[in-house]
Formats: structure tokens, C-alpha cells, sequence
């Protein structure tokens, strides 16, 4: 089974048919499946979707139940909790629906953790980190493009060159090189590359 465009998050079954992941969709399973769309909806209350999954939260003044159901609880009504609570060896305790997210100083609120600085991020050497409120993605770095190469994604280098991005002067020529290019004045000509007199 070969699949051209290639199985994101997911394995190829076919000549270019897919079986995605849970949480992932589309053609190439390269699609966060938004789950908390879905009908029935997967959360009683309030629902997040995150990449590849979805977290449960409830109303102020209900409880998050193990099977994501949420009862109501005077305890958690007096805490005013953002997301909902639960309680631990009865102390009620406010939650956040995410890992990327912690507890404010207030202990009612979540604010979210930047893992790119705080450097709890995973991105492989080629990639940036980018931070989302709740969580982080991994982008290709500036110069590079994400392709579909010998069996799985990666990111790979973008000539400039040939796609006329460059910017070098018409008496200059371009060369391009790993994650960037260079500008060099043709001969008789001298300058940055950018500018050739």
C-alpha cells in the first residue's frame, strides 16, 4: 500500500487510503478532529478541544465526575472555580483543562504555561516552537518548508532561488544555501549583492 500524500497521524491501508488516529481526520490524517463538535457531544457541560483529543470541564458550582459527567456541588459553588473543580481527601481543588495551563495565584484561575521559554517544549532541532493558550505546535524554522519526503513529513530546505523569494539585485546572482541564501554581485560589479554597482 502506497499512499503519495502520505498518513500524518495515522497508517496507510490502501493505494491512498488512510486510517487516521483517534482524534485526527482527513485525507492525509493531518486534521485535528475537533471533537468537541462532535454529536453526541463527548461533555456534558463545557468541552476543549485539544491537538488530537478533547478535555471535559464543568460549570461553576459542579463537580468533574471520573466519566466526565458533572455533579453539582455546593463546594465547588463557594470556591468559584474557572473550570470546574474536584475534590481530593475532601479539599476541593480548582482544575485546569489542559497541562499546558496552571492555576493562577488566586488558586481560581487558569493562566497558561509558555513551554517554548520555559522550555518544557519538544520540537525536534529543525523545528520552532510556537505557544498556544493550553499548549504548544512545532513549526518548521524560518527557511524551511514541511514536504512529504520518502515515507513521512519533514522539514526540508526552501530555495530561494527558484522561488524567486530572494530579493538579490538584478546584477547579482543568487545562491542558496541550507535554511537561507546569499547575494554576490555578478563580476564588474561590486556591493552587498542587495545592492550592485
Amino acid at each position: 500500500a502506497t499512499c503519495g500524500h502520505g498518513c500524518k497521524y495515522g497508517e496507510c491501508m490502501g493505494p491512498n487510503k488512510c486510517k487516521c488516529l483517534p482524534g485526527f481526520t482527513g485525507k492525509s490524517c493531518n486534521q485535528d478532529l475537533n471533537e468537541c463538535g462532535l454529536k453526541p457531544r463527548p461533555c456534558e457541560h463545557r468541552c476543549m478541544n485539544t491537538h488530537g483529543s478533547y478535555k471535559c470541564y464543568c460549570l461553576n458550582g459542579y463537580m468533574l465526575m471520573p466519566d466526565g459527567t458533572c455533579a453539582s456541588s455546593r463546594t465547588c459553588a463557594m470556591v468559584n472555580c474557572q473550570y470546574g473543580c474536584e475534590e481530593v481527601k475532601g479539599e476541593v481543588q480548582c482544575l485546569c483543562p489542559s497541562g499546558g495551563l496552571q492555576l493562577g495565584p488566586n488558586g481560581r484561575t487558569c493562566i497558561d504555561i509558555d513551554e517554548c521559554s520555559s522550555g518544557k517544549a519538544l520540537c525536534s532541532y529543525n523545528r520552532r516552537c510556537i505557544n498556544t493558550f493550553g499548549s504548544y505546535y512545532c513549526k518548521c524554522q524560518l527557511g524551511y518548508e514541511l514536504k512529504y519526503v520518502s515515507g513521512h513529513y519533514d522539514c526540508v530546505d526552501v530555495n530561494e532561488c527558484v522561488t524567486n523569494t530572494h530579493g538579490c539585485n538584478l546584477h547579482a546572482e543568487c545562491l542558496n544555501t541550507e535554511g537561507s541564501f546569499k547575494c554576490k554581485c555578478k563580476q564588474g560589479y561590486q556591493g552587498t549583492g542587495f545592492d550592485c554597482a
